[in-house]
């Protein structure tokens, strides 16, 4: 049943073709280690973690740079964590797939552009023109869809940018979102 709904084993899967695609404002890349401090500084932002429904982690750098390398090194094919930069190499966030279900042929997305000098110039909406590419031609999927918080309206109008489409409001952790999709037959 797993190889007639999707033609790639569990084994296969394991070994998803490495991402490195660029579009007009951005590289979507593998993470790095050197990538790391920045998302460690993002992660203890009180204004990025609110606008990412999180509190600001509280664990040491050492504790989370060991976190981040063991995470690299023992990859899950049901998420990746890629690093965004600018053409000119400058790291300025993350983009996340998660959940992916290759028997219905969907995944959830995330991202962040944790560096704010690069916020509203069009470097997200970029980025998941560039990563939805990827997942609809490479992967083959048919469905994506991300949960934003209700009030978080410019990153709202970044999906809506791309395509996607307001699905309902869904209450989780004591938060509001709203969930959104895209499907692969409505993306240009």
């Amino acid at each position: 049943m797993f190889k007639k709904a999707f033609n790639r084993t569990k084994d296969e899967l394991k070994d998803l073709p490495l991402v490195d695609e660029s579009g007009e404002k951005v590289r979507v890349r593998e993470k790095r280690l050197e990538d790391i401090e920045n998302e460690y500084f993002w992660r203890t932002d009180q204004e990025l973690s609110r606008l990412d429904a999180t509190r600001p982690i509280s664990m040491s750098y050492e504790d989370f740079f060991r976190y981040s390398r063991e995470e690299m090194r023992f990859a899950s094919y049901r998420s990746k964590r890629l690093a965004l930069e600018t053409l000119d190499g400058i790291h300025i966030g993350n983009v996340m797939y998660y959940d992916f279900n290759p028997q219905k042929k969907e995944t959830e997305i995330g991202i962040m552009i944790g560096h704010k000098d690069y916020w509203g110039k069009g470097y997200g909406a970029d980025a998941l023109q560039v990563i939805l590419k990827y997942l609809f031609q490479t992967l083959e999927l048919n469905r994506v869809y991300l949960h934003t918080l209700s009030w978080n309206y410019r990153a709202q109008s970044a999906f809506a940018k791309v395509g996607f489409k307001e699905v309902r409001p869904v209450r989780r952790g004591g938060q509001d979102f709203l969930l959104m999709d895209l499907l692969r037959e409505n993306f240009s």
